[in-house]
């Protein structure tokens, strides 16, 4: 049987490599793995973990060592850190020697094209994982993603889409 700390290190290890764009792209792996196995955390606690780590100054990288001091301690934290931090560092030292050259020839722009769109994907994602948690509603969810879309296409409409979206939110209770 795998200890909570290897399970915390190669689990972050993993969802290291996929979080283009910042952790908050992987909240949903993250309450997948550790919120609805039975034994992990709870949703209110998890979603409570991610406010603090987003409402704290610093990296929101921050959330990893909180699910890591909850699921097992001190040790727990170092472990998902390290498996959070470290492939990422080691794949930038690796990339970063060549890419200058995958600039020179266009696929260093189809990569930077393409990571936009999947980094908007995985946070809406991840707000969708978070309202889920907390039992929120689908449409007001939905509607604030749908304006938070429209707000990317259309900027100088951002506001007033967004304000939509918190009203129908505020009245959808």
């Amino acid at each position: 049987m795998t200890s909570p700390v290897m399970l915390l290190a190669t689990v972050f290890a993993e969802l290291s490599l996929f979080a283009v764009g910042g952790a908050n792209a992987v909240v949903p792996e993250m309450q997948r793995h550790f919120v609805d196995v039975p034994g992990g955390l709870d949703g209110p606690l998890f979603t409570s973990l991610v406010a603090i780590a987003q409402a704290a100054p610093g990296p929101n990288a921050m959330i990893v060592g909180l699910v890591g001091w909850h699921v097992a301690g001190a040790s727990g934290a170092t472990a998902a850190t390290l498996g959070f931090c470290g492939p990422p560092a080691i794949l930038t030292l690796l990339v970063g020697r060549g890419w200058s050259r995958l600039r020179e020839n266009g696929i260093g722009a189809v990569i930077m094209a393409g990571a936009a769109p999947l980094t908007v994907g995985l946070v809406l994602a991840s707000a969708w994982a978070l309202a889920r948690g907390q039992g929120a509603h689908a449409i007001p969810v939905a509607i604030t993603a749908i304006a938070a879309l429209g707000a990317m296409w259309k900027p100088s409409a951002a506001m007033w889409l967004l304000a939509l979206g918190a009203g129908v939110a505020v009245v959808a209770g």
